[in-house]
């Protein structure tokens, strides 16, 4: 162990320019749902900027504080010169605060940011990081100065609803007890400071209205202004040479009203160290020793969370405003867990969904006020079978599989015999049929007011290949555990039936009436990655060829090929222009590792890389570490969730497909 956690943190330096862009954005996230976001510089740019805590884990999330407040007192010859080392933007390109003046750089240390910034010789660093489990997040000061220097810390507070902002002042009480204040609103935030060696002076409260403004909102067509109150709190005072400080600000929830950080230096070390351990525990888990492996799986961390009704672990799809949902869940499932080492987390994950299934179903989306869950998914309990598929292959578990069995089987019943939203077997060829009006069933799943806006009502291909891996899945978990498998003719029906995807090319979808729907989009490869889904070389490479030259873009593949008259190029802007592109020609990051697995099934190792470069790259333009939703299809402008569960995950696994063919083929590695 201690040869392994010798291996230096992954780091990414940042000169004063870049540290400056508003659209680099750093999340810490505290593993019950809460997150801590902003960009890389400090500056709020969304409602969900600054500290948003979790009420009900991992939903239910209020944002307590949107920035903290830092002004540098430095006592001069000429008396003392202040300045601000916050910023925020209060109307576009118009900042209070002159944080942004003094920035000579940051940095990420295996994703945790620090910030350093100089004034009148006075250097001071910042770095910021959420305990686990608390809700809270921690902003550490070291001053460096010849003289003795003085920091004032304080916040801009608010407490509402995450998705929200105050259009008006919010009406919050401060209550300050020498190095403890409480902030009262709906719900409460504690604020601590430490500062060993400084004389610690108790401000009293005085908040002001401050206005922000963000930029991100503006740009989606969402309410950008909103009111916070700020106020100073402490003034340090350090002696010639300066000191150390830390801003502990803290949500005061029901699983976390009592969790004091005592020593944030102490809080700090145990962070970085599990950070450590879980980059190279993924190093080893894959084979693969590189630093892509090493950031993705510290940021693979972000999005397994508690969730307490029901009880077990959890995927956040993304942040930051997702919860969790199950499709996203199983396919980051392996990305996520199985290759960073973390199978506990793996079988509580599939623990969860497997005891919400409902008439076969496992859901869509828990939804955000803690009150139940949305069921509108066709693939998601396929997913399900599938990620259980593979935790039990690469575990051995042969417990769990027992155990899971059963449910699996009544999954597949469900199925047969007919569920929700029209899902139920065609007894005229065994494939799935899944529809109803109204409702949106795949993962093209956008739906503006009554408008479904890729309705694949029938049969999508994706679908059949899930179908026939999850009854697949059923068959060799049997066999594993020395049962006969009770789908079996189902499946082999469904295989011999599959080639009616294939009628003078690949057909995406075939309605209900076997029409076919022949829009040339990436849902093929899913199916074709798939390990039961029937096909040849010919076929694999005249797909692979097609979807090579329509929809494969540096990022992504487009959901929609550019040729259709559909099209739509444009992502951005309000919500309504956002969905009705978000599956017609916007990339998505994710099916792209479908794609590479079909290359490398035909030996084409250095196409697969070549697929991949663009992606990898754009771990450091947008979420810092982490890999975003979608692109925009025309300028491939990152959209979107800027931190995303299966953009993350599938980035991973693809990376590690790769490198493992690229190992085997150098003779290196054997097949793995």
């Amino acid at each position: 162990m201690l040869a392994r956690m010798n291996r230096a943190p992954v780091t990414f330096p940042f000169g004063s320019l870049t540290a400056r862009n508003a659209d680099l954005e750093v999340l810490l996230t505290d593993g019950l749902g809460g997150f801590a976001l902003s960009s890389l510089s400090g500056v709020p740019t969304r409602c969900y900027s600054g500290l948003v805590a979790s009420q009900q884990p991992p939903v239910q999330r209020r944002t307590h504080l949107v920035s903290p407040l830092e002004v540098l007192r430095v006592p001069g010859t000429g008396g003392v010169r202040e300045t601000t080392l916050h910023a925020l933007e209060i109307a576009p390109d118009v900042f209070e605060g002159e944080g942004l003046r003094w920035l000579t750089g940051a940095a990420l240390l295996d994703l945790l940011p620090e910030r350093e910034q100089l004034f009148a010789g006075v250097r001071v660093r910042r770095r910021a990081f959420m305990p686990r489990g608390s809700g809270a997040v921690v902003f550490l000061y070291d001053v460096l100065s010849r003289d003795p220097v003085a920091l004032r810390l304080g916040g801009f507070f608010a407490d509402r609803d995450m998705h929200a902002v105050h259009e008006r002042v919010p009406a919050l009480a401060f209550h300050a007890a020498g190095r403890e204040v409480t902030v009262q609103g709906e719900a409460q935030t504690r604020v601590q400071v430490h500062a060993p060696g400084a004389v610690i002076d108790a401000l009293p409260p005085q908040p002001l209205p401050q206005r922000v403004h963000y930029r991100h909102d503006l740009a989606r067509g969402e309410p950008d202004t909103e009111y916070t109150l700020g106020t100073p709190l402490w003034e340090l005072s350090f002696p010639a040479g300066g000191g150390r400080a830390a801003l502990v600000v803290q949500a005061l929830t029901p699983d976390v009203a009592q969790a004091l950080i005592l020593d944030p230096w102490t809080a700090y070390a145990e962070e970085t160290a599990r950070r450590r351990e879980l980059a190279v525990r993924a190093q080893d888990t894959t084979g693969v020793p590189d630093e892509l492996v090493a950031t993705l799986a510290v940021a693979a961390d972000a999005y397994l969370v508690r969730r307490t009704q029901p009880q077990g672990v959890t995927v956040i799809a993304g942040y930051p405003w997702f919860a969790d949902w199950g499709r996203d869940s199983m396919i980051a499932l392996t990305g996520l867990t199985l290759l960073t080492g973390r199978h506990a987390e793996a079988r509580d994950v599939l623990g969860t969904f497997l005891r919400s299934l409902r008439r076969g179903l496992t859901p869509n989306n828990f939804h955000d006020d803690g009150q139940g869950a949305g069921y509108n998914t066709v693939d998601g309990a396929l997913w399900l079978a599938v990620a259980l598929e593979r935790y039990v292959t690469v575990t051995g578990d042969a417990a769990f599989a027992r155990e899971a069995l059963p449910q699996l089987r009544e999954l597949l019943d469900w199925h047969v015999r007919g569920t929700d939203h029209g899902i139920r077997m065609d007894p005229a060829d065994g494939l799935l049929l899944a529809g109803e009006s109204g409702v949106q069933l795949t993962w093209m799943d956008v739906k503006i007011e009554g408008w479904v806006v890729t309705p694949r009502h029938g049969k999508p291909v994706e679908v059949q290949g899930l179908w026939l891996a999850a009854l697949g899945a059923e068959a060799r978990l049997s066999a594993a555990l020395g049962e006969e498998a009770r789908f079996a003719a189902t499946l082999a029906r469904a295989q011999a039936s599959f080639a009616a995807f294939w009628q003078g090319g690949y057909v995406d979808a075939l309605a209900a009436d076997g029409a076919p729907d022949r829009s040339v989009r990436p849902n093929v490869a899913i199916a074709l990655a798939l390990p039961d889904t029937p096909t040849s070389p010919a076929l694999v490479a005249a797909t692979t060829a097609q979807l090579e030259s329509e929809l494969l873009s540096p990022v992504g593949l487009h959901t929609l090929s550019p040729l259709d008259d559909r099209y739509r190029g444009n992502y951005g802007g309000a919500q309504v222009q956002r969905d009705a592109a978000y599956h017609q020609g916007t990339v998505w990051p994710w099916p792209l590792t479908a794609f590479v697995e079909l290359l490398l099934a035909q030996g084409e190792v250095g196409r697969a890389r070549a697929a991949l470069r663009g992606l990898s790259g754009h771990v450091l333009e947008a979420g810092l570490g982490h890999v975003s939703e979608v692109f925009a299809g025309d300028s491939l402008r990152p959209g979107g969730c800027p931190f995303q569960a299966w953009s993350v995950a599938e980035l991973l696994r693809a990376h590690v497909l790769v490198s493992r063919a690229e190992a085997q083929a150098a003779g290196t590695q054997s097949p793995a």
